[in-house]
């Protein structure tokens, strides 16, 4: 059954990714914004915004990645939604395949297209400035926390792609993710905000998964931030994933 799963989703994957690299856009499109943000970011308002940090870039690109990732799931959705509607899901339900391997071929699409985007947001700040002293396991262990998030969100993105009745509903779900990190430490340091507002920023998860990030690019003690970041991404993914696979069975029955 394993070797069957496996087999059946690499073919899932070969499929996707062929859609994916004739439509390079998708992935184009969702490095843009996030790169038209740092570079409004860093240019326009850099300059008034107080970090304490060396350089602005270096302060704003773990935020901007998480939105990089933010937005490129919704084209997850998109894609679950198109096949749902095109009747691809019923065509293989009458195919002796693993059931779970055509979610998880969406899945395992959405993680190598959003490495990529990411890859592409990271270039684009070197050249803008951005600097980091973290070694090899450093940049491992902030690849390993990208990951994690990226398929925390993707299995979020799973189910309104099975569910929407619409194509801008498939898609929709991910604005508030992508404003989510406004509402962080992603952009200015917590203690600026608010009360009220500090209080929700400092307790949600992007602000851990920002300063962990942060962190391991500066070579600074991360202190709890790692932990808690890896806690919510691990907690949304175990019960994205329980959700997403209970509304594929009920959608397949």
């Amino acid at each position: 059954m394993s070797k069957h799963f496996l087999a059946d989703t690499t073919t899932l994957l070969g499929r996707s990714l062929r859609h994916i690299s004739r439509s390079v856009d998708t992935i184009v499109t969702t490095a843009v914004m996030p790169i038209a943000m740092m570079l409004m970011f860093v240019y326009v308002f850099g300059g008034a915004i107080k970090t304490g940090a060396d350089s602005y870039v270096n302060y704003l690109l773990p935020g901007i990645l998480l939105i990089t990732v933010a937005s490129g799931i919704a084209y997850t959705a998109f894609r679950l939604f198109t096949d749902m509607k095109g009747g691809i899901f019923e065509r293989f339900q009458s195919m002796p395949i693993a059931r779970s391997a055509v979610l998880w071929a969406h899945v395992l699409t959405s993680l190598i297209a959003n490495l990529i985007s990411l890859a592409v947001v990271v270039l684009v700040a070197l050249l803008m400035g951005f600097r980091s002293s973290a070694g090899v396991l450093g940049w491992l262990s902030v690849a390993g926390i990208l990951t994690l998030f990226t398929l925390a969100l993707t299995w979020i993105a799973v189910i309104p792609g099975l569910t929407a009745k619409t194509m801008e509903g498939a898609s929709a779900f991910s604005y508030p993710l992508i404003f989510l990190p406004f509402l962080s430490s992603a952009f200015v340091p917590t203690d600026t905000m608010p009360t009220v507002v500090r209080v929700f920023a400092e307790n949600q998860p992007v602000t851990s998964i920002v300063n962990a990030i942060r962190a391991l690019f500066t070579e600074q003690p991360i202190g709890n931030d790692i932990w808690i970041a890896l806690a919510w991404c691990v907690g949304i993914l175990v019960v994205a994933y329980a959700f997403a696979m209970n509304t594929y069975r009920r959608k397949i029955s």
